[in-house]
């Protein structure tokens, strides 16, 4: 039995998909649905059975889960940059982490455990996932802090060596419906130009930037699954990894692609950068992706033209936009 946790999620429900194509349906999924609209990740997806967080959590503490686990995909966490419950985030993201790599290390059982870009803060100090370098970090909100006390945490107790963690960069593609303002933007600009006829992008306030030039590392969700499965396999691959493409582009690109995608004609509105991200708004992501593909790791095989492709024609555009 496979466990996916935040299986509802993008990531979570994506790696679903990816052990379903590899007939794989033994799965537990693990989630906290409440009154979210999460659930419709799950519903074209196989698997054995659902389990509340809470549950799942008292199971392991009482080592009462009594099937045989080949491998935890551990994607479960509340990704919101703007949850300002930071006492909920160290519990839900932190300490719910460590439990789980506790008990899967005493196990013996294979952990992919997701960590995050937000660890790096605003991109100042750069964005190496070398160990050495974990310490220097300053998370610029709670999340990234959530997921930053991990990272340290194994690095101290010596754990890191012993499992994965991906910091993943910026991720868009199917399922991520339910995310609300944390939507990624090809999302958002495929619903303003199916409106509109135009995108609207921030203009730049830093003169070495062009408006919509400031740059991110896109990764398509279909990429991480892909990179999640071959980590799960190849045991003797461990540590803190970035995942991204390692290719940084502008939200221009982004917005080209995405009118391409859609046969329409390239309309681009830029609008004046907020006052409260003025001085923090991020202007350059990339991951340095050595470390990962040294273990032989293959790199993503999506362009950001490929991804925002197949995500328009096969998902946005469809009646059930769904993985």
């Amino acid at each position: 039995m496979y466990i996916v946790t935040g299986g509802a999620g993008m990531i979570g429900s994506a790696m679903i998909w990816k052990l379903n194509a590899l007939g794989i349906t033994d799965i537990l999924v693990v989630d906290h649905l409440a009154s979210s609209e999460k659930w419709k990740n799950l519903v074209n997806r196989a698997f054995a059975e659902y389990m509340p967080r809470e549950i799942f959590l008292e199971k392991i503490t009482n080592d009462a889960l009594g099937s045989a686990i080949e491998g935890i995909f551990h994607m479960g966490a509340c990704s919101s940059t703007t949850e300002r419950d930071v006492d909920y985030l160290l519990a839900n993201n932190t300490e719910y982490t460590k439990t789980l790599v506790r008990y899967a290390l005493d196990k013996g059982i294979r952990i992919i455990n997701a960590s995050s870009a937000a660890t790096y803060g605003n991109g100042a100090l750069g964005f190496s996932d070398s160990p050495e370098d974990v310490a220097r970090y300053k998370p610029l909100n709670a999340y990234g802090y959530s997921k930053h006390l991990v990272d340290l945490w194994a690095a101290r107790h010596g754990l890191q060596e012993s499992f994965v963690s991906l910091k993943f960069f910026n991720v868009y593609g199917p399922n991520e419906y339910h995310k609300g303002d944390m939507q990624s933007v090809v999302v958002k600009a495929f619903h303003q130009v199916r409106e509109t006829g135009t995108v609207r992008l921030f203009a730049s306030d830093r003169p070495e930037y062009r408006d919509g030039g400031q740059m991110r590392d896109f990764i398509y969700v279909k990429d991480c699954v892909d990179v999640m499965w071959w980590l799960m396999e190849h045991t003797e691959a461990n540590g803190l990894f970035n995942l991204g493409t390692g290719r940084a582009r502008t939200w221009n690109d982004l917005a080209r692609a995405l009118f391409a995608s859609m046969g329409r004609r390239e309309n681009i509105e830029y609008i004046p950068l907020p006052g409260h991200l003025r001085g923090k708004y991020q202007y350059f992501t990339e991951a340095p992706m050595h470390r990962l593909t040294g273990t032989g790791c293959p790199m993503p095989r999506y362009t950001l033209e490929q991804g925002v492709a197949d995500y328009v024609t096969n998902y946005l555009t469809q009646d059930d936009p769904h993985l």
